[in-house]
């Protein structure tokens, strides 16, 4: 099998390690005495539906709302798909979070709240706090998207915003909560997925106020009032850790990057080709990371150490990008042709980089392959690697090669999968 279906193939083992439709239905709780009620958010939200309602008992009540990202929908028949919009929020899914929350507050005790959970969730159920707006909320993200800032900080500021994240949705209902979490953050914390609806949320205000301060975010007037009234005790905080709220509810991940990767690496040992697992919490500037990881690889190559070759350099996690150019491209891009510039056409080295979710970043690849020859084929094209890298272009680079990777959405999230070959 040459280099590029190996990489490739391994991605598609990595991916189906976290199918929904094969992990969901050995985690599903038994029916309650009342009613179930599924709802939930994220882009594997529609696999997650469907995978329950073929595993629950049929004459057991069911009903529900799950949000997905636009064009990631399914038929169902029991629990409903609303699409809306990632990663900047929209109307559409407002409007379904605050049907979530208005049935969540009518269960009673003898009732189940079952909630999906997965990556691209935090946009998805958006329903601003009282006095925020839809438009603050979506000024205020795409802020937070250009600048770079960690995920697990940019929820911290997302669920102080919300009527209904920072476990604020466990806390409206009365019932026992059980949600089924595939996490797409480094460290598997439910608090940071979706921003933890359903779990105890340790950051506060004042933490919220700090982030948009340390990474110069112009946020509406609005959003900074909300937050420094929240931060002087005017408003009530998100549910803390210990709150005896979460006595009757659990947060059970169901899937993890740490998972797929494992997954990766049985595939390469299938083909008598060594795995080195290099870390599922993988994070920093997109640039950076590749630089580290190219020196590695032309260690081993030039020198065999840590690892004699052939070898699989597999790694996850979510690095970031601190946007400065107008070109196009998500993280798994950008790392990518950073790897390629460092590499410069070194022999032997081959690599795919792409997003679990099949969507990198704003684009419609999951990500992309590169080649031993991919910086003398763009030369080719009188293309500036170096030039397309610092104005964020990655997408471009790859597509001009008829490198991109595109799978459509895979209906589940992980995180990001990347593989370097060194044969």
């Amino acid at each position: 099998m040459n280099p590029r279906d190996l990489l490739l193939e391994s991605f598609q083992a990595a991916v189906a390690a976290a199918d929904p439709l094969k992990i969901v239905p050995q985690h599903l709780p038994p029916p309650p005495r009342g009613r179930t009620l599924v709802v939930g958010a994220g882009k594997a939200a529609a696999a997650m539906a469907l995978a329950v309602e073929q595993s629950w008992p049929a004459g057991a009540a069911l009903d529900g709302l799950v949000i997905t990202r636009y064009r990631h929908g399914l038929l169902t028949s029991r629990i409903t798909v609303v699409e809306a919009s990632h990663p900047v929020p929209d109307e559409s899914g407002e409007q379904a979070a605050q049907e979530i929350l208005r049935r969540a507050k009518a269960l009673t005790h003898d009732d189940l709240m079952l909630v999906l959970v997965s990556g691209g969730g935090s946009a998805l159920l958006s329903l601003p706090a009282e006095g925020i707006s839809m438009a603050d909320l979506k000024a205020t993200t795409r802020e937070l998207l250009r600048c770079g800032a960690p995920i697990q900080e940019m929820n911290a500021v997302r669920k102080h915003l919300s009527a209904i994240q920072g476990g604020k949705l466990a806390a409206a209902c009365r019932a026992q909560v059980v949600a089924l979490v595939i996490s797409d953050v480094t460290g598997d914390d439910p608090t940071h997925i979706a921003s933890g609806p359903c779990a105890p949320d340790p950051t506060t205000y004042q933490d919220a106020l700090d982030i948009l301060t340390r990474h110069a975010v112009k946020a509406p007037r609005a959003v900074t009032g909300h937050l420094a009234r929240g931060a002087s005790g005017e408003l009530p905080e998100t549910p803390k850790p210990g709150s005896r709220i979460f006595k009757r509810v659990e947060n059970r991940v169901i899937a993890t990057a740490q998972g797929s990767l494992q997954a990766a690496a049985s595939f390469f040992i299938g083909h008598d080709i060594l795995p080195a697992i290099l870390g599922d919490s993988v994070t920093g500037e997109a640039r950076e990371v590749a630089k580290v990881y190219a020196a590695l690889a032309r260690e081993v190559r030039q020198h065999g150490l840590p690892y004699q070759p052939p070898v699989a350099l597999i790694s996850g996690g979510e690095t970031t990008v601190t946007v400065r150019g107008r070109g196009r491209g998500g993280r798994n891009a950008e790392f990518l042709l950073a790897l390629a510039v460092d590499l410069n056409g070194a022999d032997g080295i081959h690599a795919l980089a792409c997003d679990t979710d099949g969507i990198d970043g704003s684009e419609n690849n999951a990500g992309a392959l590169l080649a031993p020859d991919s910086l003398q084929r763009a030369a080719d094209k009188k293309l500036d690697a170096a030039k397309l890298l610092n104005d964020n272009d990655g997408y471009g680079f790859f597509s001009a090669l008829g490198d991109l990777v595109v799978t459509g959405p895979t209906r589940t999230n992980v995180n990001d999968y990347r593989v370097i070959l060194v044969v």
